[in-house]
């Protein structure tokens, strides 16, 4: 298969635009995904660490830390404690579960700097987690906003 890489031009404008805007929408979408799955003890040494998901082909970067309540955006840091990178492609298949998050750390497809330890806990722990299938359904503006809605009035 042959990669799908964003073209430089929408990149180019999506890197102009406000980080953290998409850090929120990100974030809020995780923890929507999740299900207060990132409320378990087992993510307690992530609580308070800069993590930055650097989608390269993009140009952009989703900055946010994690702690009791799940995760929280954040503006970006000159050295978070991690940082996680790839193209849009490749996380798309990691969410997938179509790729092995190894079989493209070891192609560098995908990186980690910063505190690997930090990476191999998250890698690890996302790994154990029983995930299920992406609904694409789910990730529609209208369904992720009735999801928020519901949690806002509860």
């Amino acid at each position: 298969m042959k990669p799908f890489l964003i073209p430089q031009s929408i990149s180019a404008l999506v890197s102009l635009l406000p980080q953290y805007p998409h850090a929120v929408i990100f974030t809020r979408a995780v923890n929507l995904a999740l299900n207060d799955r990132l409320r378990d003890e087992v993510w307690q040494p992530l609580h308070g660490k800069r993590v930055c998901i650097r989608v390269k082909d993009a140009r952009i970067a989703f900055h946010f830390t994690l702690d009791a309540s799940g995760m929280l955006a954040r503006h970006a840091v000159s050295r978070p404690d991690l940082t996680i990178s790839a193209s849009a492609q490749d996380f798309f298949l990691l969410a997938l579960r179509k790729e092995d998050p190894d079989t493209l750390f070891f192609g560098r497809r995908l990186l980690m700097e910063g505190d690997t330890e930090l990476g191999l806990l998250v890698k690890n722990t996302l790994d154990a987690m029983e995930l299920p299938p992406l609904d694409f359904h789910a990730l529609l503006p209208a369904h992720l906003l009735g999801k928020l809605r519901t949690r806002l009035l509860a």
